[in-house]
Order: C-alpha cells, then structure tokens, then sequence
C-alpha cells in the first residue's frame, strides 16, 4: 500500500474507505503540482503523475476521469483559498485605503504560500489547454464581479454606475494578476516594494474613478 492510501490517520485510528479515496486524490493533485513547477500542464502524463503519487494508472480512474478533469480541480482549489481569503480580510476593513492595503498585502502573502498553485495559473491562463484557458478567464471575472459588489459598499464609488464599476473593478484585479505573476520570480527582498507599487496602482485607479465621466 503507498504512503498515499495508507491504513490508518496519523492518530493511528483506521481510516475508512472514503478518507482512503480522499488521501489518494488529493496526493494526485499535489503531484500534478510538483510536476507542474518547471512544466505545462500538457507536458505532464497521466502515467507520471500517478507513479508520484504511488498508485497505478488504473487507479487514476477511480479518482478522476481524465487528466482534463484534473487539471480543471487545480484551478478552482487555486481560487477557492484565495477568494476566502480576500473576504475574510475586506471583512475587517471599513475605509477604502485600507481595503487596498489589505487586499494587497493578502496577494503577497497567498502567492507565498501557495506558489505551485500560481505557477500553475499564470503558464495555462495563455497555455494550450483551452478547457483550462476558460476556466481561468472565467474565475477571474468572476473574482472581479465579486469585487464590484464590494465597491459599492463605500460612499463616491457606489455611486457609479454598474459599467464604471466594471471598469474599476477589472482595472484593480488586472494587478493583482500582474502582481501574482511578477511574485513568483522575484527574490524576497523584492517583495516590499512590490506590495507598495500594487497598493499605488490600485489607489491611483480608484482616484481616477472618483473624477471618471462616461459622457
């Protein structure tokens, strides 16, 4: 048995089938997300990813129809965490500078602990996959329709009309994906100064759309 469908929790209780089942995808996925460090997800074989993660390739189908279906799994957990955790965070705020600032500094620290899952995003968001392609198109307007909801929250901007709103919101979320991406290579010491162009980025574009006039 692999260390990836083993018999018992680390408590040494038995695991039962469906924890088994469990253990065994998500060890599926996290060697999918090894692989995918230094290559795109079309380089990367079903036979490759199912050996790292222990079981035979057989298996792979109790666990996942297709390498497709996979892949389509590893971009909404990339969303999933980062989406709670910018909620929890604009949930603590109540001005709009500090909405900024917290959204900014919350991109930091997720693409530092979720690097893999970024990597993987910014190579197949304009990758050859094109399931994958659209559904990362569509993530991310959907994390910038969530957005516009917050905008409105806040005295000046929700006065906007919903397609300023759009605007401001697509504008902001267009650098945190530049930001993401410009992360995963730069060295720590870069990461400070990052955090500040971000910041300044997204509050210049807030106050351009405090004077913004569609007519």
């Amino acid at each position: 048995m692999s260390s990836s469908e083993v018999a018992t929790t680390d408590a040494g209780a038995p695991l039962t089938r469906q924890e088994r089942k469990l253990r065994t995808r998500q060890a599926l996925l996290d060697a999918a997300l090894d692989q995918l460090e230094s290559r795109s997800f079309g380089a990367i074989s079903l036979r490759e990813v199912s050996r790292a993660a222990g079981i035979t390739p057989t298996a792979f189908y109790r666990h996942f129809e297709s390498m497709e279906e996979l892949g389509l799994v590893l971009v909404d957990e990339s969303f999933a965490s980062l989406r709670e955790m910018m909620r929890a965070g604009r949930a603590e705020v109540q001005a709009p500078g500090d909405d900024i600032r917290a959204s900014a500094s919350t991109l930091v620290r997720h693409v530092g602990t979720h690097h893999p899952h970024y990597r993987f995003i910014a190579r197949e968001r304009s990758g050859g996959i094109a399931s994958l392609r659209s559904t990362i198109a569509r993530e991310i307007q959907s994390f910038s329709n969530e957005l516009v909801d917050d905008l409105r929250r806040y005295p000046v901007l929700g006065e906007l009309d919903h397609a300023s709103l759009d605007l401001v919101a697509g504008l902001i979320v267009t650098v945190m994906v530049a930001t993401a991406e410009r992360l995963l290579d730069a060295p720590p010491e870069d990461e400070a100064a990052i955090l500040r162009t971000t910041e300044d980025r997204m509050r210049l574009i807030v106050l351009g759309s405090l004077r913004w006039n569609r007519d």
